[in-house]
């Protein structure tokens, strides 16, 4: 669609110019498509929640940029066991939040314990380990005792819920932590919030901490403030970056990227490591979707060459398996298994379910039609893939019903489980981590909202989880892979790219893939 800034785009370019004061060179605007519900790291699992927390917050350690070093950050160094049983952290001293508090292992003892609190079913609890104590034998160490090992518990620290958050912030604000405050120890502090239009972040002056073997500036950030700002339309974000009236976006439309990079103002950056998937859920636990037959069928239908070219534009991956195949763990044995594009096959499978064609085109088993509830975003390419797989479905007899919800209120919605597929997309950053993360039964309703309920699929799971050499860890993941491959539960779509995209006058910028976050920390950069 887009050959240049012209048209329409550039209309919306001069129109933009005339309303829009150019931003201060020590404030930095970041354009995003959505918002998040609130800013509290445990609550939930949306990226536009996890993107600034990564830089209002901080992390006992550090994620490298292929995604499989981990660096100090606020524990300076550790020491595991023979057993695999016990990490000992040895805290910085020199740490401080927003509000000037100090930090020590209390507060990493606190966050943690409100994060594996059984009773609130935070969904990325189990990123903990089996936690059998935390304890603190002097300010500055921390000893995490596990029940059982954890192959990639420090990988798991650097995800934002593992954030060190401050006791006396959460009890003050109660019900509005994050949504009214958030005291963190990272580089940028919670000035105001906006929903759905603003969230206002401003330079941490005491930071000098920053993840050793990351980034060369440990802090403080070389500029004043940042401003998360909310631009749903695709047009006004295209506009936005040209005219000059943005410093980044990391959500970016896909048909401008190569505008973005013929554009004399504009640089585009893409991490060295970045593990992201489109795809569609099936929850198996409802009464059309319980037969496999009938998930392997939906598997079967849709072209994702055309998928990338007609919805990414040609700037995904293909997807040929659930797991990227540059991924720790990577099995690929599992390429192809639910990706080949065989109308004739699904309509085989869906014979042997015993769902027959009626006169009205679609299929028919005891009296019911095959009518399935799909629910979706409706930003980005989510509200696109729901319309592909709901036409694809239709030729073989499958009635799909769409329901979009904005950002915001999703994740609230699918909450109330009255769904069959939905639309997201998920960063992970190992194949154990994918895994786990969506097919442990431990984990629903969420992130499994799947609502995958096997003993099998636990032990294996839990065996590569609870490994003590990369070997067995390895051999387990991989058998995980193939036999969820097999149950169709989840449809790849597309392997995503990160594209980070900021304007050629900003000095030192690199994309990080952690979590799809791209600033991660923003040390570095510099107006």
């Amino acid at each position: 669609m887009i050959k240049g800034a012209t048209g329409a785009v550039l209309a919306l370019v001069l129109g933009w110019c005339a309303l829009a004061m150019p931003a201060s060179a020590q404030i930095f605007v970041n354009i995003r498509s959505q918002d998040a519900p609130k800013y509290d790291p445990h609550n939930n699992t949306s990226s536009g929640m996890g993107h600034p927390m990564f830089m209002m917050g901080d992390t006992l350690v550090a994620l490298d940029w292929d995604l499989k070093k981990v660096h100090p950050l606020l524990a300076k160094s550790w020491t595991i066991s023979d057993d695999r049983l016990t990490y000992t952290f040895a805290l910085r001293g020199d740490v401080t939040f927003c509000s000037g508090k100090k930090f020590t292992a209390a507060d990493v003892i606190y966050s943690f314990t409100r994060l594996a609190d059984p009773s609130a079913r935070w969904p990325f609890y189990w990123r903990l380990g089996e936690i059998d104590s935390l304890t603190a034998p002097d300010p500055y160490t921390l000893v995490y005792k596990l029940k059982r090992p954890h192959s990639e518990l420090l990988v798991d620290l650097t995800n934002f819920a593992a954030t060190i958050i401050n006791k006396d912030n959460v009890e003050a604000l109660g019900a509005d932590f994050g949504v009214k405050g958030f005291d963190g120890t990272g580089p940028l502090c919670w000035e105001s919030w906006q929903p759905r239009k603003e969230l206002v972040l401003k330079r941490h002056d005491a930071y000098k901490w920053g993840p050793t073997g990351v980034y060369a500036n440990k802090g403080p950030v070389k500029y004043e403030k940042m401003i998360w700002r909310i631009v749903p339309e695709e047009t006004t974000r295209i506009a936005t970056m040209l005219s000059g009236q943005a410093d980044f976006c990391h959500w970016n439309p896909l048909q401008a990227i190569e505008t973005f990079k013929k554009a004399p103002n504009l640089a585009v950056y893409e991490p060295t490591a970045d593990f992201a998937m489109f795809y569609w859920g099936l929850k198996s636990t409802r009464e059309n979707m319980q037969d496999k037959r009938v998930r392997q069928a939906l598997a079967h239908l849709v072209d994702r060459e055309e998928i990338n070219k007609a919805i990414f534009f040609g700037q995904a991956e293909t997807a040929r398996s659930l797991v990227h195949p540059k991924a720790l763990d990577f099995e690929p044995a599992t390429l192809d298994v639910l990706t080949k594009r065989d109308h004739e096959k699904s309509k085989k499978l869906l014979d042997e379910a015993g769902w027959t064609m009626g006169a009205d085109g679609f299929r028919h088993k005891d009296g019911k039609k095959l009518e399935l509830l799909m629910y979706s975003y409706t930003v980005g390419q989510n509200p696109k893939l729901s319309e592909v797989l709901q036409g694809a479905a239709r030729t073989v007899g499958i009635d799909i019903k769409i329901q979009t919800w904005d950002p915001t209120v999703f994740f609230q919605k699918i909450a109330q489980q009255d769904y069959d597929i939905w639309t997201l997309s998920v960063p992970y950053t190992s194949a154990g981590d994918q895994m786990y993360l969506y097919y442990h039964s431990k984990n629903r309703p969420v992130p499994n909202r799947m609502m995958w309920n096997d003993a099998e699929t636990d032990r294996i799971l839990d065996a590569g989880r609870t490994a003590t050499n990369d070997a067995d860890r390895e051999k387990f993941f991989k058998e995980i892979q193939r036999r969820v491959h097999d149950e169709a539960l989840m449809i790849p779509a597309a392997h995503s790219r990160l594209f980070l995209v900021a304007k050629k006058s900003i000095k030192n910028v690199r994309s990080h893939g952690i979590y799809s976050a791209a600033l991660y920390k923003g040390l570095d950069v510099q107006p």
